[in-house]
């Protein structure tokens, strides 16, 4: 940590005198007093900027890390951009005499090891440009693809999605510079200086998961060190169906008459259970519904509405702790209540973010085909990893 934070006092001193940003992107490389090696980034990003340029000037000058000086630009040459930057390995560090503001923030963001002065990363809302027009819907498309796109290279970075939210707070003629104490929160930076050790993010993430195998289940024992695998008993919950409202059912079967369609979130006692079916009372009224459609009080499976994305499941804790461990992406494991083990995403997501999210990651080989957005109404509690 003290090589890479000497790195950002040296470095600091080159840039105070570095030139203004030029519109399309320029590469410089240059080396501190220490004999540190960086290359400094300037311009606007624009879809025809070549790569290659940037690709061959790291391994040319052996540079351990990228620092800029650009506006922001074009949203997707920016991913293209970090997500080269991870993969060569190389860090990245922002200075206030340097701003990184819009697009630039997200090339930022694929640093190894991320540093940043308080005010030198901003963010806001994109924006289209040019000359050709979109309707209504084509609009809408659009700004739902980016912003999954968007969301999809923030987990891929180690990034908290939520400061997607923030940024959209703020109009595309406006910049909200982050303070430190945000970039920590977010994790756009992996280290302060008055922190200790640094996080350092997967140098080289793999997009491709390997198959789910379909093992047999089998009862999962708690371990001395492990989490807690006791599952409580269901008193109480809402109803939460992936279509708005679920029927409360005669008999605990799916082919059942219908004693009533009650809508989600209309709460409920749980007097007990029959196999994956819980008997429930709402009102005077008193059924069965199936353990998917109920989010119970007594877990811990996240905020009432919001989606999980699903990627992959477990018969043991072992397993499920390897893997979420050794994930390119923030993943995280819960108990499930028939023993086995969820892996998902790290965050939830509102319904269209869900839906979009998983199509954008399967798109790029980033979850497996298979994986589905979920209430996890049969999630527990989170178990790995905090």
């Amino acid at each position: 940590m003290f090589r890479v934070f000497s790195f950002c006092v040296l470095i600091f001193v080159v840039l105070s005198g570095a030139p203004a940003a030029r519109a399309g992107l320029q590469f410089e490389a240059g080396q501190t007093d220490g004999g540190l090696h960086y290359i400094l980034v300037t311009g606007d990003f624009a879809y025809q900027d070549d790569l290659s340029g940037f690709e061959n000037l790291v391994r040319s000058s052996t540079a351990t890390a990228v620092t800029f000086r650009s506006p922001g630009g074009n949203i997707q040459k920016a991913m293209e951009l970090g997500r080269l930057i991870r993969r060569l390995g190389i860090n990245t560090a922002q200075f206030r005499a340097a701003e990184c503001a819009s697009a630039c923030s997200l090339t930022f963001l694929g640093g190894v090891l991320r540093y940043a002065e308080p005010g030198s990363i901003g963010v806001h809302r994109s924006s289209f440009q040019g000359d050709i027009p979109l309707s209504t819907q084509d609009a809408v498309s659009a700004v739902q693809q980016i912003t999954a796109d968007v969301i999809t290279y923030m987990i891929e970075m180690g990034v908290d999605p939520a400061l997607l939210q923030l940024s959209l707070q703020y109009d595309s003629n406006d910049i909200r510079y982050l303070s430190m104490s945000e970039m920590t929160k977010y994790k756009v930076v992996t280290f302060n200086p008055g922190d200790g050790q640094p996080v350092v993010a997967s140098q080289a993430p793999s997009y491709t998961l390997p198959p789910e195998p379909t093992p047999a289940p089998v009862a999962s024992q708690p371990s001395a060190t492990g989490p807690s695998l006791f599952i409580p008993d269901a008193r109480s919950g809402r109803i939460g169906h992936p279509r708005g409202s679920a029927p409360l059912k005669a008999l605990p079967e799916g082919k059942s008459a219908n004693v009533a369609v009650l809508r989600n979130g209309i709460a409920m006692a749980i007097l007990g259970n029959t196999g994956r079916w819980y008997r429930v009372q709402v009102g005077n009224k008193v059924g069965y519904m199936h353990d998917t459609w109920v989010h119970v009080d007594q877990y811990d499976s996240g905020p009432f509405g919001r989606r999980h994305v699903q990627v992959k499941s477990f018969d043991n804790y072992a397993e499920a702790e390897s893997y979420v461990r050794s994930s390119s992406i923030p993943l995280s494991a819960y108990l499930a209540t028939n023993g086995w083990f969820a892996i998902t995403l790290n965050n939830t997501f509102d319904e269209p973010m869900a839906k979009s999210l998983v199509s954008e990651m399967k798109a790029r080989g980033a979850i497996p085909g298979d994986a589905y957005a979920t209430f996890g109404n049969t999630y527990v509690r989170k178990v790995c990893c905090q």
